[in-house]
Parts: structure tokens; C-alpha cells; sequence
């Protein structure tokens, strides 16, 4: 933000613009970093997160991401390790010297290759914190018994984490832990493992072809400030991901100075991760709204439920970031072209030579660190201008999002007639997993049943409170 001091205020009037003067100007980067960024709630839009006037919560789902990690391997072996090799085995600069890189000198790498995928501390803190906010916010829902998690172990200890910040007393509350199967069919929490019409790849050109265009002058300038290192492409991306994760690892990072990257520079990174995701799990591929389907009608289901069979009035799951939009896209959130704006493929909205400031489709906004969608079932009476009775509401990252055709009760939420046409017409555009996907594989299901299936199990404890939550 610009500053003057109240003394020196008058001489500079007549140097600067009103513009300049009055400017709020602010930038930061851990909000701009896709699937790197660690929790924050971007208010997009700035609706209000409480329960409409006249409304109460008396039911939810929520699936969530793990929460932070050291690295994922992907991102450590292709970005992150060569650079950081780069730079230990280049003795040809004197790093104090260089500025904006002078951090490097006396620099000490956050993350060694054991720990890739293992949940921070940071991570731990979030996930925990997510826990208490829950309490908070359904003061008046039950207790859950379950918590379900896919089988991996960051999301496993996010559960964990979690039930520890909602639990009032020791082993209240079980985690379910749900194999993380390549033919299981619909009916698990990473579903993309068994569609063998998903594809982990898809998205690599598109995003490399970008990754070339926001890097080049990057690369240019850093190779002008340390000549001989060879910056590349590659480099400049790991750089920028090392101020995500090491932000996650120890509180902050030098790569996130904006003296060493601009804001500019800073959502050109953004742009490349979110033209990845578009085509991986977003938009870019027909399949995608299929896979996040089945999360969408199994917790309607149990949303939508009014036979008092319901043993829980909070359902939470954890996976891994691969999931949460697909369900988006099955929701029809955050699509580019949700009001006319391309009249060709949605794939347009997303060119690869610059950038498209103005799109929905934001990674960062979507899934960072424990990035979560939920779904509420709110009772409300006396909302003026509206009927008592049941509606619905979907929340990003705490903020409130109207789903496309539905939209006729308080704040952003929808009837129960709504919602259950707009469920229905979801699963008639998306319907069919095993088909669609083409199953190769015996035994395969359309359908999400480890909320209500007996033969899941109630799974285990997380401990007792004596164990460090840090351990």
C-alpha cells in the first residue's frame, strides 16, 4: 500500500495521482498459490457465511482436502528437487550479492525427500482448527459418531486432527478409513482411482505450453541477476511452489517476496496450475463431472432423508485434492461459461498465450490446503419475503455459492423442490459411472453407499488425548 507521512504529505500532492493516494493496493502470494496455497477463505463472493435471517443449520456434509503437506511427490521430483540439487551443486555465484536472492546464501531447504506427503504441523493446526470451527458453527447439530477418510495417511491424520478439535471427550468419535481402490467403482473417496476414462496426465501440455509464456521474461530476469545458473522454466515454477510449502513447513518463506516475484508474475503461476487443473479435474474433460457425481447424490440423499433413519446430522470426509472439483463441476460451480460467456468450448475460456483474469475457474479460491464444499440443510421461519419450510445451500471455503437454477430461498440457498429437481438434473447430466468411465473391472457400482453401508464398518478411535496431537 502507498504511505505518506503526514509532514512530507503536501510537497508530494503535486507529484502523485488521486489514484496513488487513495489506493488500496494489496497483494498476497499464499492466496494466488492453486493447490499449494495453505487454508484461507477467499470470500468469493463476499456473501454472508451465517445461516440466512430466520434459518438454522440442521444438517450438513462436508467433503474436504487433506490439509498442508511437505510436498506432493510429483511436485518435489519434477519441480522442486532439481532446483534445489541446481542450487547446491552451483558454486559459481556468490548468492549474498544477488539481490532479491540474497536469502540463498544462508538458505537451508524445508523439505528432504522422506518427508514428501506427510501432513505438517501446520497441516495438523488446520485441519484441528476445522474441527473447532465446525463446533462452532452447529452448536446445536449432535455430535458426529463418524468421520470418513480415504486410506492414504495425510488424509487419515487430517481426520484425525479434525475429530480432536470437535470431540469434548476422549474416543467420542470414530474415523472410517476407506480404501483408496482402483476397482471400487463409485463407491469410495478417490473415485478418478477406478475410472480408467480419467486420466492424472491430462493437462500436462496445455500447462506446459503456458508455463513457457509466464516464465520466459522471469527466467530472463533472474539469469541477468545471476548469470551462469541457467534458470529454466522449471526452476522458476519450483521456486514459486517452495513459497507455498515451505510456508506450510515453517511459518514463511523468502520465495514468497514480492521483490523477488511480482504480483503479476505471481498470477501467471496461478494461471498455469488453474489451465492444469481445468483439464485434469475441472471443465477441460467430460468425465470429470461424472466422478464428482456420486459424492453430490449420496450426501442429497441423506440430506433430503425425512424418515428419522439419519444417525448423524453432520457428515465429514476427507480426500485428496483430485475430488473436490470434480464435485464442483458436477455442481456446476465456478464454470467459465455459466453465462454465455464463449460461444465455442468451454476450452476457450482458458487460452493458453495469456491470461483470462476475468474467468471463474480459480484453483487457488477452490482448493488449497484443506479446501472443502459443503452442503447444508437449513430450517427457516420468518425469512421475509419467503415460506417456512426446508432449503438447501452449497459453501465453498465458507462462502455461500447459488447453485445454477437454484436459487428461490433466502441468501443463496434453494427449496427442497429445488433442490431435489436440481439434483435430478445433475445426475441425468452425469449419471452412469461405470459406463462412462469405461469399467474394465468386475463388480463395479454407480453408486456412494459408505455412509449408510453396515459392512464399512464404524472404524476406530483416534486416542486418547495424553498422545501428542504433534506426533
Amino acid at each position: 500500500m502507498v504511505a505518506f507521512q503526514v509532514g512530507i504529505l503536501s510537497p508530494l500532492l503535486s507529484l502523485t495521482s488521486a489514484t496513488a493516494l487513495y489506493s488500496t493496493y494489496s497483494f498476497h502470494p499464499l492466496e494466488h498459490l492453486g493447490g499449494v496455497a495453505p487454508y484461507f477463505e477467499p470470500q468469493d463472493p463476499p456473501t454472508l457465511p451465517s445461516a440466512p435471517q430466520g434459518c438454522s443449520a440442521v444438517r450438513a456434509a462436508y467433503l474436504s482436502r487433506h490439509a498442508a503437506i511437505y510436498a506432493n511427490d510429483y511436485d518435489y521430483e519434477a519441480y522442486i528437487e532439481p532446483f534445489v540439487e541446481k542450487w547446491e551443486n552451483y558454486t559459481g555465484i556468490d548468492w549474498s550479492k544477488i539481490p532479491g536472492l540474497n536469502f540463498l546464501a544462508k538458505w537451508n531447504p524445508p523439505i528432504s525427500e522422506a518427508e514428501q506427503e506427510l501432513l505438517t504441523r501446520v497441516g495438523k493446526l488446520e485441519a484441528t482448527q476445522l474441527g473447532v470451527s465446525l463446533s462452532f458453527r452447529y452448536p446445536g447439530l449432535r455430535l458426529p459418531k463418524r468421520v470418513w477418510t480415504s486410506s492414504a495417511e495425510r488424509t487419515a491424520k487430517s481426520a484425525q486432527a479434525l475429530v480432536r478439535g470437535f470431540e469434548l471427550d476422549d474416543n467420542t468419535i470414530n474415523v472410517v478409513s476407506i480404501y483408496e481402490s482402483e476397482e471400487g467403482g463409485a463407491d469410495n473417496l478417490t473415485p478418478y482411482k477406478a475410472c480408467p476414462a480419467y486420466s492424472s496426465s491430462a493437462g500436462s501440455d496445455q500447462f506446459s505450453a503456458f508455463l513457457k509464456v509466464f516464465a520466459k521474461p522471469i527466467v530472463a530476469r533472474l539469469e541477468s541477476l545471476a548469470p551462469g545458473f541457467n534458470f529454466t522454466a522449471e526452476d522458476v515454477y519450483g521456486m514459486m511452489e517452495l513459497c507455498g510449502y515451505e510456508s506450510v513447513i515453517r511459518g514463511s518463506s523468502p520465495f514468497c517476496d514480492l521483490d523477488l516475484f511480482s504480483p503479476d508474475e505471481w498470477l501467471g503461476w496461478e494461471y498455469a496450475a488453474d489451465i492444469m487443473y481445468h483439464y485434469n479435474v475441472g471443465y477441460g474433460s467430460d468425465i470429470n463431472g461424472v466422478i464428482g457425481l456420486p459424492w453430490l447424490k449420496a450426501t442429497a440423499d441423506l440430506l433430503l432423508k425425512n424418515d428419522g433413519s439419519n444417525e448423524q446430522d453432520l457428515y465429514v470426509s476427507f480426500t485428496h485434492r483430485e475430488l473436490p472439483p470434480t464435485v464442483l463441476v458436477a455442481m456446476g460451480l465456478f464454470n467459465n461459461s455459466a453465462f454465455g460467456g464463449t460461444a465455442g468450448s468451454i476450452n476457450d475460456t482458458m487460452p493458453l498465450g495469456h491470461i483470462n483474469h476475468r474467468r471463474a475457474w480459480k484453483s487457488s479460491r477452490i482448493l488449497p490446503f484443506l479446501g472443502n464444499i459443503a452442503v447444508e440443510r437449513l430450517n427457516c421461519s420468518g425469512s421475509y419475503g419467503f415460506a417456512d419450510g426446508e432449503y438447501y445451500r452449497v459453501l465453498v471455503n465458507n462462502s455461500p455459492q447459488e447453485l445454477p437454477g437454484c436459487g428461490d430461498g433466502p441468501g443463496t440457498s434453494c427449496s427442497r423442490q429445488g433442490y431435489e429437481a436440481y439434483v435430478q438434473e445433475r445426475e441425468e447430466l452425469f449419471g452412469g459411472f461405470s459406463k462412462k468411465c469405461g469399467v474394465d473391472y468386475d463388480n463395479s457400482t454407480d453408486t456412494l453407499t459408505i455412509y449408510t453401508d453396515p459392512s464399512v464398518g464404524n472404524g476406530t478411535v483416534v486416542g486418547k488425548r495424553s498422545g501428542s496431537l504433534w506426533g
